[in-house]
């Protein structure tokens, strides 16, 4: 009996995260986030930002990631 409820709360946590994260995406498309193609890693970590943080977005979260620089390692000389 104890293993029907297990899968039945891992369903239920399942169709939490994913309608969280469809709300979220709903979210990002209402922005027009998804016009046009991320042209660097700061409008791709927006838009990841947007889907992550869900329904938050209709309480006043306006996620936004400014920059983001990535060092590039260099060969030892």
């Amino acid at each position: 009996m104890r293993s029907g409820r297990r899968s039945g709360m891992a369903g239920l946590v399942t169709l939490l995260v994913f309608t969280w994260l469809i709300i979220g995406a709903v979210a990002a498309g209402q922005r027009h986030y998804y016009d046009s193609a991320p042209t660097n890693c700061a409008s791709t970590g927006t838009i990841a930002v947007t889907i992550a943080t869900g329904p938050l977005n209709y309480l006043g979260m306006n996620p936004k990631v400014g920059d983001c620089h990535v060092d590039i390692p260099q060969p030892s000389p």
